[in-house]
């Protein structure tokens, strides 16, 4: 089992954040390989980011992901500058209130930040919403590994919102996506 996953998204919406909370998961609760790597513009909020994770079963030879099999994009414009060219046998999950596009290969679309407002009062942990419907989706990690994971990484006093939003992406995705 191999998965290379690319996420995208603006700054400021935890891309960065939820590709390190995927990689720990991995590595340190999944007894999985995994490697993470980043890039983003100049703005830094605002500006289109993406961030990747390799999760392997087997050591990794190389660190970066050549062509995804798996992307979770969080933006339009995260969409157009990393997403719009995936292959059709890849897998996309897409932030449906804030992606307008859709590609060409098999996508299921999340309402993340328009539920983690709706129902978290914090849009905030829309990328955490992001993560309990990727393992949801893939079972590319445990549910118990992202469960330790996101409470190792987010801060303290956060850690009940940000289950919460968890469990909340895997009951979306759960009842199909788009609900």
């Amino acid at each position: 089992m191999k998965y290379d996953v690319l996420f995208s998204g603006f700054g400021g919406q935890g891309i960065i954040l939820s590709a390190v909370v995927l990689g720990r998961a991995a590595a340190m609760y999944d007894g999985k390989y995994a490697v993470q790597s980043q890039s983003y513009g100049p703005e830094a909020r605002g500006g289109a980011s993406s961030s990747t994770v390799i999760i392997s079963d087997d050591p990794i030879q190389y660190p970066k992901v050549l062509e995804p099999t798996v992307y979770v994009i969080m933006s339009e414009a995260g969409f157009q500058k990393f997403g719009a060219g995936a292959p059709k046998s890849a897998l996309m999950l897409i932030d449906s209130g804030l992606v307008q596009s859709r590609p060409q290969c098999r996508c299921i679309e999340i309402p993340a930040t328009m539920k983690a407002k709706e129902v978290l009062g914090k849009p905030i942990v829309a990328n955490i919403v992001m993560l309990g419907a990727l393992v949801s989706v893939t079972g590319i990690v445990g549910f118990e590994a992202m469960e330790k994971a996101v409470l190792d990484s987010v801060p303290k006093g956060t850690e009940e919102l940000n289950i919460r939003a968890l469990e909340l992406g895997q009951d979306i995705a759960q009842k199909g996506g788009d609900a």
